[in-house]
């Protein structure tokens, strides 16, 4: 376990980073969804294998936990979202509801199948308490504007951190901004947090693909999912102490390369920034933003292009990587396995980790290729949340979320005996797939001691 100090009123705190991970749904498929997410259109109408999908998912968050790192569990959302399909006209009960989608717009159907909210680094954004003003850890789940199957997520992913980081005197919860381009906000995904260490106050840094500035540089391909307004919003409601704050613009010609959220090109962890140097507008000179905004010395690993290209490293993800501090200071990658059969991201890695200049020291390979093909590596399915050792006991005594043998044996027979060996498109229409879902949320939830989080639990 992985456990450091920070200062509040002259007392030190113990506090850790936690990942929470999004356990994967009953129902993952691959429909193609996400513009600019070009594995996710890639692969898109295939066949999915959703017992696959979690038990890999599952596996990751047990490896961190076996390291002596705090391993958080999310709860999938439930699907297919009946309650959507009816706003836009299907009328009758549930299995009608579905059966006249699936003949009418099957597109619909799909986007209302949607497992995607596995990817909980787009689920919200997180300040802990040693970034705020007010020292409580701020939350504001993402609004998802720019994609119709993610836009559906927000009402659930707020219940359910509500429900998990409920004490009112250690956190404060947001709610998602105002839907529409002008505030799209993509959460964690495009937010970085340096720091000396996890609990030290840090300087926390918004990319930005678009803002409201007509005259400012945008892709001209793909849509750019994180506006300057939002970040500049959230920064505000988390009350982010002087300084300590930094906006930064994705690099246009990066979103239409396929790297349409911020941690596809670069991922941070405690004073180390590892990055591609196509992932900013303003090229190598963020270094020297981000260095004039730090008070201790940052470590930057760049990879150029002539390293590996921008399209090696977004079809292998490789800075979708998790980077961790292990227990004595060290840090390891974790990279999806695409990474170790890429020469160029192999050779990479492997250089950062024999120069002692950096504490990296380790590699990893994990596989998560169910995830991969549908756009989201290792950084996309976990939540970063900093928590002092009296925030991190107020989460333990109101939920069962943080993994330990007992509960990853108990998820595995779960995922065992709920999830289907293989989904295709044809299969959404079977009103089963609905039932058998909602039976495993129904007992997922007495797993994780959650109550009644889900609208069909609640009648």
């Amino acid at each position: 376990m992985i456990v450091k100090h920070f200062k509040t009123s002259g007392t030190c705190v113990n506090a850790a980073e936690i990942n929470f991970d999004g356990l994967v749904g009953p129902t993952h498929n691959y429909s193609g969804l996400a513009v600019g997410n070009i594995a996710a259109a890639e692969n898109a109408l295939t066949g999915s294998n959703p017992k696959e999908a979690a038990l890999q998912g599952l596996a990751k968050m047990k490896r961190l936990s076996d390291l002596g790192i705090r391993q958080g569990v999310l709860p999938p959302q439930s699907r297919p979202a009946v309650d959507m399909l009816r706003k836009v006209g299907f009328a009758g009960d549930e299995l009608s509801v579905i059966s006249q989608a699936a003949a009418a717009a099957p597109i619909l159907l799909r986007a209302c199948y949607s497992a995607s909210s596995m990817w909980v680094a787009n689920a919200a954004t997180v300040s802990p308490g040693a970034d705020t003003d007010d020292a409580k850890v701020h939350f504001t789940p993402a609004n998802l504007p720019t994609q119709f199957h993610r836009s559906i997520e927000p009402p659930a992913t707020s219940a359910i951190l509500r429900k998990i980081f409920s004490e009112e005197r250690y956190f404060e919860h947001h709610d998602p901004l105002p839907a529409g381009l002008y505030f799209a906000d993509e959460g964690a995904a495009n937010h970085m947090r340096l720091c000396p260490d996890h609990a030290d106050t840090g300087l926390e840094i918004f990319v930005f693909g678009r803002s409201a500035d007509r005259t400012a540089p945008r892709p001209l391909k793909f849509p750019a999912r994180q506006s300057l307004e939002a970040c500049e919003a959230i920064s505000r409601l988390h009350k982010i102490k002087a300084g300590r704050k930094l906006f930064i613009q994705q690099s246009p010609a990066a979103i239409d390369a396929g790297a349409f959220h911020n941690d596809v090109l670069a991922v941070s962890n405690c004073n180390v920034l590892l990055y591609h140097e196509a992932a900013f507008d303003d090229g190598w000179e963020i270094e020297e933003k981000i260095a004039a905004a730090c008070d201790y010395p940052i470590q930057f690993i760049r990879a150029t292009e002539s390293e590996i290209s921008i399209a090696e490293a977004i079809s292998t993800y490789l800075f979708n990587s998790q980077l961790i501090s292990l227990p004595g200071g060290e840090m390891m990658v974790l990279a999806p396995i695409e990474c170790e059969s890429c020469d160029a991201a192999r050779i990479f890695l492997e250089r950062v980790v024999q120069d002692a200049a950096n504490p990296i020291t380790r590699i990893e390979y994990v596989n998560l290729r169910q995830s991969m093909k549908n756009g989201g590596g290792p950084a996309c399915l976990r939540l970063r949340v900093v928590l002092a050792e009296a925030e991190f006991e107020a989460v333990t005594r109101m939920s069962r979320v943080i993994l330990d043998q007992l509960l990853y044996n108990e998820l595995k027979v779960w995922i065992e005996k709920n999830y289907r060996e293989r989904i295709s498109p044809p299969d959404l229409a079977d009103p089963l797939l609905l039932r058998e879902s909602r039976t495993a949320l129904d007992e997922l939830t007495a797993i994780l001691s959650l109550g009644s989080i889900y609208d069909f639990q609640k009648g």
